[in-house]
């Protein structure tokens, strides 16, 4: 099984001395592009005020334009620790054992905007950039992830895929069609036959659910094998719609 994840706005600082290596990072495919984002990223950065303009900064997020240009010397942390917010509070992956960080190396990627899908543990720098950005000197993220990351995504040949990721960043890097793939929705039955669907919950209970998947580490072939498993954790799992997962809280 792969789980697929949505990166965070907020990061976490600092990190080891130990510069980005793009060729370090998984899917080692993605190299080009994610050389050309960065190169971009970086360029805009030498320019705070053009930054701040492209990037949709305000005030106070200006100091993080420092992030992005010095992308390619800063420290490194794993990506999983990288990231904070919600639903990386929840994941909580610092405090988890050995195995059970070892299975998030192996089963859990992050879709960044910068790099692409990048493994639970491949060292990654601080930086600020949104799915929706479109830098100078390159096409819009979308165009250029897309198709690279969704034919990445296809040699790594994964059995089944779980889709947590918001649709955003679904778009920088759709499942190929032919895997199997479950897209979760975090739900709520409102008591008059209403399924909503939530946000701040949302994040909480994804975290929650890898947290939990990492502690167990079962084996999960397809939405059936997930779904069984949800119910024997103590889950409220079901099929949605075509393709999707709902998990009820």
């Amino acid at each position: 099984m792969l789980i697929l994840l949505p990166p965070s706005e907020t990061k976490r600082p600092g990190g080891r001395a130990r510069p980005l290596d793009v060729g370090a990072l998984a899917l080692q495919g993605l190299a080009p592009q994610r050389e050309a984002v960065v190169d971009a990223l970086v360029a805009l950065s030498a320019d705070e005020d053009a930054a701040a303009r492209v990037l949709k900064l305000s005030a106070r997020q200006r100091g993080e334009i420092a992030d992005n240009a010095a992308l390619r010397s800063a420290p490194t942390m794993p990506a999983v620790d990288r990231y904070t917010g919600v639903l990386y509070d929840a994941l909580d992956a610092a405090s988890l054992d050995a195995p059970a960080r070892r299975w998030l190396g192996t089963h859990v990627m992050i879709q960044s905007a910068p790099f692409g899908p990048v493994g639970a543990l491949d060292a990654i720098p601080a930086y600020r950039l949104s799915a929706g950005a479109s830098l100078p000197g390159i096409p819009p993220l979308r165009r250029v992830w897309a198709d690279a990351a969704g034919a990445a995504l296809a040699d790594a040949t994964p059995r089944f895929v779980l889709d947590l990721r918001s649709e955003a960043y679904v778009a920088l890097g759709p499942v190929p069609a032919g895997i199997p793939t479950a897209y979760v929705r975090v739900v709520t039955d409102a008591g008059d036959g209403v399924t909503r669907a939530l946000n701040h919950f949302n994040k909480h209970a994804k975290g929650a659910l890898v947290r939990l998947l990492a502690q167990t580490r079962p084996r999960i072939g397809g939405t059936a094998a997930f779904l069984t498993w949800a119910g024997r954790a103590g889950l409220t799992a079901r099929s949605g719609a075509p393709g999707e997962v709902d998990l009820v809280v």
